[in-house]
């Protein structure tokens, strides 16, 4: 967690993130990256020199046998807030409007009603579980699919909706984030969507992975760039390191 923490931190201060008083809503799947970044935005509220809360908001979007109750319990025991906000998404995507490529119009109405969730309960940001790996997927999938360089950035303002959404994981890897989890016992709470493995973000993972065994710093160069590119949101305000772990 240490590890995690200090990377969490330096991109939280190299792009801003966190103000005093700032309540922050945490982005709670129940998968691994958004329960690593509930612990560590909580543990880094315990210690750090701008003081601000977090709450952690999970969308119950009607997956078949899909169970929160292991997050609910653990923030109840660590002391953290958790809501859980009941929504139609899954039979409105796969039941009434039946799909072929469910993801896109999945995420849109899971991020509308995120957002609007977390206005509902007081916060000012909303964190999103993104990670490094996350972060070139997004890149490549711009790139190949619709011919531009474009990325989600590390901070963004919602001017409709009044509110700033933060990804203070982009300087981690996958591999990071299933370590933590593993060594520190954190509740993971796996779904079970049909459209699961069967991606285009799927097969930017596999492209990604091939081209690090052929170039291992391949990675790195790529995220640096991004850093480079004047991309909005992406020029740290901090510079002089490789902050990829």
């Amino acid at each position: 967690m240490q590890k995690i923490l200090g990377a969490l931190r330096r991109a939280v201060d190299d792009y801003g993130m966190i103000n005093e008083s700032d309540r922050i809503g945490v982005g709670v799947s129940g998968g691994k990256d958004s329960m690593v970044l509930l612990a560590a935005l909580h543990g880094l509220s315990e210690f750090y020199p701008k003081k601000f809360s977090v709450v952690g908001i999970n969308l119950d979007i009607g997956l078949p046998g899909f169970d929160i109750s292991p997050v609910a319990d653990y923030c109840a025991l660590h002391g953290i807030e958790f809501v859980s906000v009941r929504t139609e998404i899954y039979r409105i995507v796969f039941d009434e409007r039946r799909e072929s490529n469910p993801c896109s119009l999945c995420a849109r109405m899971r991020r509308g009603r995120l957002h609007s969730a977390a206005i509902e309960l007081g916060c000012n940001k909303l964190a999103l579980g993104h990670h490094n790996d996350d972060v070139l997927e997004t890149m490549l999938l711009n790139l190949l699919f619709e011919g531009r360089i474009g990325c989600f950035s590390p901070v963004t303002y919602l001017s409709r909706k009044d509110i700033t959404v933060i990804r203070p994981l982009i300087y981690l890897r996958e591999r990071d984030i299933r370590g933590c989890i593993r060594r520190n016992s954190l509740p993971v709470c796996e779904g079970c969507c049909i459209a699961d493995g069967h991606t285009q973000r799927q097969s930017m993972k596999e492209l990604l992975g091939r081209a690090e065994k052929e170039f291992p710093k391949s990675r790195q160069r790529m995220f640096g760039a991004l850093q480079r590119s004047g991309l909005d949101g992406w020029t740290p305000l901090r510079h002089g390191r490789d902050n990829t772990l």
